[in-house]
């Protein structure tokens, strides 16, 4: 992940003069260029989403120590029948449509009875939390997405996605996660070069060693890169499903996923003889429920018989129970997305006989929609509660101080010897495409078909370009000036 290894050069430099050195060389240059750059101008939006990721992967853990008061209780004892705190919940919002209950995961943890609250965003509902034991409700809150986020952790999982900008504001983290895998692999080959030409070592280990015994300037540089080194796999991981989540490249990895049936499946909710209703999905929308309708008595008391039902049909989970919105549609209950859950089992009941209609287990899902769901739950850090938390949090601060090592090998690379000027740091040589029609061809090739799946790494791929061949343009007339 060097950038100070090589001197600036004129363009006109003489290229090297055997073809696969030469290959090699432009191979080098266009990596060091391609690091280089990218890392200058999307740096700051890597540091905002290295931050912001860090507090967001420690938010599950800051959110069970300040919500304390509505997600645990003192009580100790055999739980109320779920029809009875199901009924508890609504006498607090009566003015709100029933819509889910998510029954306490643990002994001294609350129940959520969730609603539709038309005054709230998308993947927004509102939650009253009730005592399993008493029976009497603790408190209401705003909950978020499928993993059920209360105000605090919501809030910073926004500050993450796009700094509370909107739809707008989602171009940061868009662009932070197109570029971030690039900079990273590029750096990475930078790296091994380095290492295999300099210390002339046969063996892997060495590039997760730093070279201590160097000057100040190039132990920088060791822990720069070898740094970058230790959070690759995290960088790349979090760079791909971070994509998932992001406006234009999200919706292509959509459409590829359902052309190739990774897309989540879910259980049929539809009673035979009945008009099928919308599938419940997999994400953090739970759209479908009309938001003034009043949930019958009687379909209340059947939660339990739904409940019993769907622990014999494998959803031993923590689970959430999807409420009908009206006859002839089956109960869908789905195991949650919390800390330590690695499936996602759920079944469809028929409330008035306890018949599983329909079971879907985590086994059967598509390959591709597993790793999907374990990378998001990871993303996260809920696939395996605090540790997942930590990892993430050390990944995050790796990444600060890769960030913030490169930009002060940037500002060493300035000419110290001009003086009464503002100087920056100086590039790496341009033209490694010009010089290579080897590796021209399938570079614009790649970038072309990556710039057209996520479109933003390809807008601002095409501006460097541009910028750069100006830049030159620039250069080349003042020299023969």
């Amino acid at each position: 992940m060097s950038t100070t290894e090589v001197p600036a050069v004129p363009d006109s430099a003489a290229p090297a003069t055997s073809t696969p050195r030469r290959g090699r060389g432009a191979f080098r240059a266009l990596a060091l260029r391609l690091h280089f750059y990218a890392g200058l101008f999307v740096g700051p939006f890597l540091l905002i989403a290295a931050v912001t990721g860090g507090l967001y992967a420690v938010a599950p853990s800051i959110e069970s120590f300040v919500n304390r008061d509505l997600l645990y209780v003192d009580s100790r004892g055999p739980q109320r029948p779920l029809s009875e705190q199901v009924t508890a919940g609504t006498a607090v919002r009566p003015d709100l449509a029933l819509v889910a209950v998510a029954p306490a995961p643990a002994t001294g943890e609350t129940t959520r009875v969730l609603f539709s609250d038309p005054a709230l965003g998308e993947s927004e509902r509102r939650a009253v939390f009730v005592d399993p034991v008493t029976a009497h409700p603790v408190g209401e809150s705003v909950v978020y997405g499928s993993s059920g986020a209360l105000s605090l952790r919501a809030w910073v999982s926004q500050l993450h996605r796009h700094l509370h900008l909107g739809e707008p504001g989602r171009l940061y983290s868009e662009l932070a996660a197109s570029w971030l895998w690039l900079i990273a692999l590029a750096g990475l080959a930078l790296w091994i070069r380095r290492v295999w030409a300099r210390r002339q070592r046969d063996s892997a280990g060495w590039l997760f060693v730093p070279n201590l015994a160097e000057n100040e300037r190039e132990r920088r540089l060791n822990w720069h890169a070898v740094v970058g080194v230790w959070i690759l796999p995290m960088a790349l991981l979090l760079s791909a499903t971070g994509l998932t989540w992001s406006t234009y490249a999200g919706a292509d990895i959509e459409k590829l996923r359902e052309n190739l049936s990774w897309t989540t499946p879910a259980v049929e909710t539809a009673l035979p003889g009945a008009a099928a209703p919308a599938r419940t999905g997999h994400a953090d929308h739970h759209s479908g429920h009309p938001t003034g309708h009043s949930v019958p008595a009687d379909r209340v008391r059947q939660l339990d018989r739904v409940l019993a039902a769907a622990r014999e049909a494998g959803v031993t989970e923590p689970a959430e129970i999807t409420i009908p919105a009206a006859d002839g549609t089956a109960f869908a209950v789905k195991e949650r997305r919390l800390p330590g859950t690695l499936t996602a089992n759920s079944a469809a009941v028929d409330g008035p006989t306890g018949t599983v209609t329909d079971r879907l287990p985590y086994a059967e899902w598509p390959f591709m929609a597993k790793m999907a769901n374990w990378g998001i739950q990871l993303h996260m850090g809920l696939l395996f509660g605090l540790p997942n938390q930590l990892l993430l949090l050390a990944a995050a601060a790796g990444l600060v101080t890769v960030i913030v090592r490169g930009y002060l090998m940037w500002w060493q690379r300035r000419p110290t010897r001009t003086t009464g000027t503002f100087a920056l740091g100086r590039p790496p040589r341009r033209g490694a495409l010009r010089r290579s029609a080897v590796l021209a061809v399938p570079v614009s090739a790649a970038a072309a078909l990556i710039g057209w799946f996520a479109p933003v790494f390809g807008l601002s791929l095409l501006a460097f370009l541009v910028i750069d061949v100006l830049v030159g343009a620039v250069r080349r007339v003042r020299r023969a000036a």
